[in-house]
């Protein structure tokens, strides 16, 4: 049985040198499952994952946040070279509009 209103973000995908499909969490980016079904891939994961909680708060840990309850401000600061700062600056500059809406735009895309 898998953990009860599990919000964590998983991830399959078939691994050509195991011949089997893998299981992940993004949450928790140490564990993985391997099995023949994808959708034994993805119970796997989640069974580990649930025995990872379990295991995190009989120590006193607090487990991760999972990514879908994270409230994200929409700002982050990213370092670019200076030359590749000036070059965006007047590419924004050109097409009349701010900086920060041409990065978003290309960061969308």
């Amino acid at each position: 049985m898998a953990i009860k209103n599990d919000r964590y973000t998983y991830s399959i995908t078939w691994s050509e040198d195991d011949n089997e499909y893998v299981g992940l969490c993004f949450e928790f980016p140490s564990l993985s499952w391997l099995d023949e079904s994808l959708e034994e891939a993805l119970n796997g994961i989640r069974r580990v994952v649930e025995d990872v909680i379990k295991d995190m708060k009989n120590n006193g840990e607090s487990p991760p946040e999972p990514l879908a309850c994270k409230k994200f401000s929409g700002k982050f600061i990213v370092r670019i070279p200076p030359k590749v700062h000036r070059s965006l600056a007047i590419q924004a500059k050109k097409e009349g509009i701010s900086l920060n809406r041409l990065v978003s735009s290309k960061l969308s895309q």
